[in-house]
């Protein structure tokens, strides 16, 4: 297949690495390739969403196809069509993703804008880090951001080479409690107790979700602070690496800051190929903590019993 993409490259004078990078993908079939459009966030307008249609049916097969990573693709346009659909999508602000070694378009749940679950902002993060960082060379491999709401982590945030996830920290306000137990019934991991009337949180079991403050109805159970809890070096692939939790309630300025330098750390430390998990798997992770998240003044998750469980389902932090 390689030989081949290269003999095709060849005949149409085309660099598709460099046309990849761009967001359009040589297919299998002679002369077609796939255009990858860039949705930050999986959100588009109505109007967007109309001119993919239109497009897929002028210019390709009358197929749109949504990827795992919330991009909309054209598939099946011939070449020739390239300049009349860069044209098209200008008409509605509309641009191409990218792929290949570079920050790629970040993802991210609806966040709390509309969905009950969501503690934080996930959307209005994702699209600042889009614009600010989208398309940047890494030099090594593609860069994954995700933001997820809650620790339901709808985005995944466990498996991307920086995830950003949403977590609030309870605190019991004891004069208003009325000792109902409705928080202790709604934690599911058991990190409520009622002692002598009064709910007693598990610090070693709480996982920051929130859910107990939802549920108060005297408004005795508030948040402490909300924010992000962050994890590095995740990926998925043949050989999938789970994440390392190293920073919990960064403020979203602080969330930029440590973009930028694990990047930077990125660049300068990684070898070839390799994702930025396989570099903190060389290096070691306290290399890591030292260089960039310790310099930055964040809340630091140093050992592993201070991060917050995953239980044992391919638990990588011991």
């Amino acid at each position: 297949m390689e030989a081949q993409l290269r003999q095709e490259s060849r005949r149409l004078k085309m660099d598709f690495e460099k046309l990849k990078s761009g967001g359009i993908i040589k297919q299998t079939q002679r002369d077609l390739f796939t255009v990858r459009l860039r949705c930050p966030g999986g959100k588009l307008t109505s109007e967007q969403l109309r001119k993919a249609a239109d497009i897929a049916e002028k210019y390709g097969w009358g197929e749109v196809h949504t990827s795992v990573r919330q991009s909309i693709e054209i598939p099946y346009v011939h070449h020739q069509h390239f300049d009349a659909i860069f044209d098209e999508l200008r008409e509605v602000n509309w641009s191409l993703a990218s792929c290949g070694p570079r920050i790629r378009v970040p993802t991210s749940c609806g966040g709390c804008t509309y969905n009950p679950n969501g503690l934080v902002d996930t959307q209005a993060m994702c699209m600042e880090v889009d614009r600010r960082y989208f398309g940047i060379p890494t030099g090594h491999h593609k860069f994954k951001i995700a933001f997820s709401g809650c620790p339901i982590d709808c985005a995944r945030s466990r498996a991307m080479d920086l995830g950003f996830q949403g977590i609030a920290e309870p605190r019991l306000v004891e004069e208003l409690c009325n000792g109902c137990g409705l928080c202790v019934g709604s934690c599911d991991e058991n990190a409520l107790t009622l002692v002598d009337g009064l709910p007693v949180r598990d610090h070693e079991k709480c996982t920051y979700c929130g859910d107990c403050i939802k549920v108060c109805p005297v408004d005795a159970m508030v948040a402490a602070r909300k924010g992000w809890l962050v994890r590095v070096g995740g990926k998925h692939g043949k050989h999938p690496i789970h994440s390392y939790e190293v920073a919990q309630f960064p403020s979203d300025e602080q969330c930029f800051a440590l973009i930028e330098k694990t990047l930077g750390w990125y660049q300068a430390n990684g070898q070839g190929r390799e994702r930025i998990g396989t570099t903190i798997g060389r290096l070691g992770l306290p290399k890591y903590l030292e260089e960039v998240v310790k310099p930055l003044g964040l809340e630091i998750i140093e050992k592993p019993g201070e991060r917050r469980k995953f239980k044992a389902e391919g638990n990588m932090y011991t």
